[in-house]
């Protein structure tokens, strides 16, 4: 008996008749161990350079989707996508067309020059149906009239097929046995007739209708005929032509064929290895005859297919800038360009009011996180481009708006970090002369709650 690893092994996911990927194996280890549960599934895309076509023109990059996820519906898709940037939710994307033929499916996604191709197609997996997922649940009616929902695991499911197969050839063995059985009676009668063949001709000849002559073969009293209903009717429609030696030699063979056929077949009935052997040679024989490579991809844990900000949103560059009045705000990097000698220079934020002084300004990517420390020990941490953008003369929005910080505490130091690691530290010391030094890495699960 095959352990359930092993199981999972042979049967790893779903294959799908369109192809496309399973995300991860776990959500198909659920599916097939509860009987219910979802995989996520996503097209198959590739990422390639549109050559010009004349001279004016540059080359373009385009995501190009080969395969989709099960049931979803082409047309529906691209009107979709149109919809989605004609409403501008989704950026980067210059044209869009159906190139599909007879050989397979092909969606050019043309992007523009500026966009980056893994925003866009993050983008589209999360707002489309290029990713998508599909809910198993295998229920079935079962019960002696078949009226009783059922449901399965992966095992129960083999386990009631290989079942209802043993059946199956048990009563197509006791079909096949009274077909191959009543055939070697017949044979039987035949080649009795054709012993006796002078006496069977002179009985038929001397009868004044069939069912007289039938009724002469069937007589009891005739030890060396004494046939059945079914040997009198097939030597009642036998031919001249068949009466020859030729002719009981091919009857002799088929005995001998029809009798190892009801060898075969009472063995069956009898012995259920032999079911088991042949239930073997016929699952070969199915897959000779109709097994194909699998289509549909398994994509390993890491690729799990659940798509989180970071994976919608460009790591670009950024200004942070901490007011002392407790304001915050991100803009972009390109905001400030290089200006020449003796120019005034570009304001970064509001000075209408006396607490708009900057308290803190640094740069950062998009990805980073930002560790917010406050006055009483307290460290938050969200990514940075969960700061709201503002323009380079806005205040920006109040700390307490993006972070559960209270009233009678105050952020006293804001700390981007790219990676988290046991080599760097953060020192804190307070009012009375307490200090400590702390892993960077101990800070790598704060969250916007609080730590």
């Amino acid at each position: 008996v095959l352990s359930d690893e092993e199981l999972l092994r042979l049967v790893p996911a779903p294959d799908f008749p369109t192809g496309a990927m399973i995300m991860g194996r776990e959500a198909a280890k659920e599916l097939y161990k509860t009987g219910h549960g979802g995989i996520t599934v996503r097209s198959i895309t590739n990422i390639e350079t549109i050559k010009k076509v004349n001279k004016k023109s540059t080359d373009r990059t385009a995501i190009v989707v080969t395969e989709l996820p099960y049931q979803v519906n082409k047309s529906a898709l691209l009107e979709k996508i149109a919809n989605l940037v004609n409403e501008k939710k989704i950026d980067g994307i210059s044209d869009l067309r159906d190139e599909s033929d007879r050989d397979g499916i092909r969606i050019v996604i043309e992007l523009k020059r500026d966009a980056i191709p893994a925003v866009v197609e993050n983008n589209l997996f999360k707002k489309t149906n290029l990713q998508t997922t599909f809910s198993g649940n295998l229920l079935a009616l079962m019960g002696d009239n078949g009226t009783k929902p059922q449901r399965f695991t992966l095992r129960s499911s083999l386990d009631h097929f290989l079942d209802f197969r043993f059946l199956t050839i048990r009563r197509r063995s006791k079909h096949d046995l009274g077909k191959v059985s009543l055939r070697a009676h017949i044979v039987d009668g035949l080649l009795a007739a054709l012993t006796a063949i002078d006496e069977v001709i002179e009985l038929v000849r001397m009868a004044p209708d069939q069912s007289s002559a039938r009724a002469a073969l069937m007589d009891t009293s005739n030890e060396q005929l004494s046939l059945s209903k079914e040997q009198a009717d097939a030597v009642l429609k036998l031919q001249l032509g068949q009466l020859t030696r030729l002719n009981k030699d091919k009857l002799l063979d088929e005995k001998s064929s029809l009798e190892e056929s009801i060898s075969e077949f009472e063995t069956l009935l009898k012995v259920d290895s032999a079911v088991h052997n042949l239930m073997i040679s016929e699952f070969k024989e199915m897959k000779q005859k109709f097994g194909i490579p699998r289509r549909t991809r398994i994509e390993s844990e890491e690729g799990s297919g659940e798509l989180d900000d970071m994976d919608l949103i460009e790591n670009a560059q950024s200004v942070i800038v901490v007011t002392r009045g407790g304001y915050i705000k991100r803009m972009a990097l390109t905001s400030f360009e290089s200006q020449g000698r003796g120019t005034r220079g570009k304001k970064g934020t509001s000075n209408t009011q006396q607490d708009d002084n900057v308290a803190q300004c640094f740069t950062c990517n998009d990805h980073d996180k930002l560790l917010f420390i406050t006055r009483r020990g307290i460290a938050y941490g969200i990514r940075a481009f969960q700061i709201p953008v503002a323009g380079r003369t806005a205040r920006g929005v109040p700390i307490p708006s993006v972070l559960p910080v209270k009233s009678t505490d105050t952020v006293s130091s804001i700390l981007p970090v790219q990676k988290f690691s046991d080599d760097e530290f953060i020192v804190l010391a307070t009012k009375l002369g307490w200090i400590k030094k702390t892993p960077l890495s101990a800070f790598e699960n704060t969250s916007s709650r609080g730590l």
